[in-house]
């Protein structure tokens, strides 16, 4: 593949050598245990979207480790929210990830994970409709599913008032999905922190002062401070910084 923008190491091991895709994945991997990576862009300023949409601050650089944090992953985790907002279309990849799939033993798409309390999801999305492989959605015990969406998904209730995220993680690895990326929103994140569940957060830093306005990147009740330690420290030519924190 033809690189734009260069990515290289800053930290731990500093190297100017532009980073090719089979070095990059490597510096992310897939944790030996059962795992949750949360992936955001934000702005310096700690903004989590421009004019509204996260695409405003996301380049080239942050869509290329985007791209591989699906390829190494098991499942996509993403709240009902930010698949309606984002406009979500089904989860797939290019032969040459797919083949990369292939080669360490996985399936050739990763499963799309939905987190709805309401089920207020429409079953024509193409997230749905289109999906390569068949979608979750992890709910609440009383919630009405709309027409259709069983034809396409498998609804798993777990928790009355909300979804109980631990019961969920816990069903997505019954059925073999270890390796999760939570895309957001800011809501689920929260939520997640909150019940002790993630273990690595990537992190894009653009170089944007976006000002007063956007949330961040994390919203929700307050919960307990975590240490989350600096693994490591990747730049872009353009200004773009790649973090990435995770337990030991």
């Amino acid at each position: 593949m033809s690189v734009g923008i260069p990515i290289s190491a800053l930290w731990p091991d500093p190297s100017p050598q532009p980073l090719d895709d089979t070095a990059l994945a490597a510096h992310y991997g897939r944790a030996d245990r059962p795992h949750l990576r949360v992936n955001f862009v934000t702005s310096v300023d700690g903004a989590v979207s421009v004019d509204g949409y996260s695409a405003g601050l996301s380049g080239e650089p942050d869509k290329r480790v985007f791209g591989l944090l699906r390829m190494l992953c098991d499942a996509l985790v993403v709240a009902a929210g930010t698949l309606r907002h984002e406009g979500y279309r089904a989860v797939r990849l290019d032969e040459r990830r797919r083949a990369w799939r292939r080669a360490h033993g996985l399936p050739e798409y990763p499963t799309l994970v939905v987190v709805s309390d309401s089920l207020d999801l429409d079953p024509a999305q193409a997230a749905f409709a289109d999906a390569p492989v068949r979608p979750v959605v992890l709910t609440r015990v009383g919630a009405a599913a709309p027409t259709g969406l069983t034809d396409v998904a498998d609804v798993v209730r777990c928790g009355d008032d909300r979804v109980d995220l631990a019961e969920g993680l816990a069903e997505l690895r019954r059925r073999g999905l270890d390796q999760l990326l939570c895309e957001g929103g800011p809501r689920l994140f929260g939520a997640l922190t909150a019940a002790d569940l993630v273990d690595e957060v990537c992190l894009t830093v653009a170089p944007l002062l976006a000002g007063a306005g956007p949330g961040r990147i994390t919203a929700g009740d307050a919960s307990a401070v975590r240490h989350l330690p600096l693994r490591h420290v990747l730049a872009a030519a353009d200004g773009v910084l790649m973090l990435r924190y995770a337990r030991d």
